[in-house]
């Protein structure tokens, strides 16, 4: 009964309690070209059931890849199960549950809370965005089950950073999609608007003084990854160098920030203006094929289809349009697109998922990207993908349109 009920508060915080119950996996693709399949231009509009069955596809191979939620992960040294590539997929595994919950897939997110003590990564203290990103599930799993998670470790590091003097940890992007929105949800549960003030001026260093004028480009709307990236750095092409999966970082956590944060809030205006901002100049980059480059403004710079960096574009794209943020008849087209374009051309028959860059900081890192290479880890894309479907499948089963929230 306590799982049923834990299951149902999961639900009702993302507001879209789905009602399908394990669905059933379209049958795979009799054949396979080398480079994945095509994408069909006029394929027929996907509905939801399809929507969460290719997400529970995707899902159950990583799980199935991985029984022991708590194992270390080895690439070249053991790195312990709450890093953030891991955490990045519990977010997805959360948003999962959240349009289609079931109770393995609850204990399997306990189990893995559960083997860490609900300790962050890192050493105690840490003030590293990375270190803190399991928080995020954590706190997920706290507004379903208060009485099994212990916030008390990730409460008192961010309460450290809270009451301290400085607000410059965050020298690279990734860390507002990593931290940022542990610092609004806590403050939210918590009801301390010191702590989303401490997000705020974290925020406003990222963006305006990080690398000598801040990290963010105000004339093209997108993101440098770092100081490394700062002009006069410049890709090939003579542009600057928009990582892909970085500006993904940002605006994806900039969605997540505003999905919990209240509208009394002093400073959500100046959030929203610069995701609307990032959405433009997003919508104006997109590829034929749905897929955005990993250099955003360089297609000559290893271009291709990447998903990762795709997923949380369309996941902040399918939020914006569901949340109002954004117009419906200008960007769920994209949303539809680009969603479809990975389901056709990225996901294998057995869930595993192609086209994912590895870890790195830039647009050559990780590479080759193709349908059938492997990332050095295979948890965060997994994450990103499902973030992408939970939001997709929020959308009235035809593309283009939005049911009620």
């Amino acid at each position: 009964m306590r799982v049923r009920r834990s299951l149902a508060c999961l639900a009702v915080l993302s507001s879209a309690c789905a009602t399908a119950t394990s669905p059933e996996v379209p049958p795979a693709a009799d054949s396979v070209p080398a480079d994945g399949p095509g994408v069909t231009p006029e394929r027929a509009p996907l509905l939801r059931s399809e929507v969460l069955s290719v997400m529970a596809r995707v899902n159950d191979h990583f799980m199935a890849e991985w029984p022991s939620p708590g194992e270390d992960i080895v690439v070249g040294k053991a790195v312990p199960s709450n890093t953030w590539t891991r955490a990045v997929y519990f977010e997805g595994l959360s948003a999962l549950m959240s349009v289609a919950p079931a109770p393995r897939l609850l204990a399997y997110a306990n189990a893995w809370g559960d083997s860490h003590g609900w300790q962050l990564a890192g050493p105690a203290g840490t003030r590293l965005a990375d270190d803190q990103c399991a928080a995020q599930s954590y706190l997920t799993l706290f507004s379903a089950e208060p009485e099994r998670v212990d916030l008390s470790p990730l409460e008192s590091n961010i309460m450290a950073m809270v009451e301290s003097d400085t607000s410059d940890d965050w020298t690279w992007i990734d860390a507002i999609q990593m931290a940022m929105p542990v610092f609004a949800r806590l403050g939210v549960l918590r009801g301390d608007a010191r702590i989303t003030e401490k997000m705020h001026a974290l925020y406003s260093y990222t963006r305006d003084v990080a690398g000598g004028h801040g990290l963010y480009d105000r004339s093209a709307h997108l993101w440098w990854r770092d100081a490394h990236f700062t002009p006069p750095y410049a890709e090939p092409n003579g542009e600057g160098c928009y990582w892909s999966r970085g500006n993904g970082w940002v605006y994806a956590g900039l969605a997540r920030v505003l999905s919990v944060l209240p509208r009394t809030d002093p400073h959500r205006e100046e959030y929203v203006s610069d995701f609307v901002a990032m959405s433009g100049a997003l919508r104006d980059l997109v590829r034929a094929d749905g897929f955005w480059n990993v250099s955003l403004r360089d297609p000559s710079h290893f271009g291709g289809k990447e998903l990762t960096g795709t997923s949380l574009f369309v996941y902040g794209m399918a939020w914006g349009v569901g949340a109002g943020v954004l117009k419906e008849d200008e960007y769920g087209p994209i949303v539809a697109s680009s969603f479809g374009a990975m389901l056709s051309t990225a996901v294998h028959p057995d869930g595993t998922l192609g086209y994912v860059q590895g870890t790195g900081a830039q647009p050559s890192d990780g590479q080759p990207v193709g349908y059938d290479t492997r990332p050095n880890y295979d948890d965060f894309g997994v994450g990103c993908f499902l973030l992408a479907g939970s939001e997709v499948s929020r959308l009235s089963p035809r593309w283009g349109t939005t049911s009620k929230r």
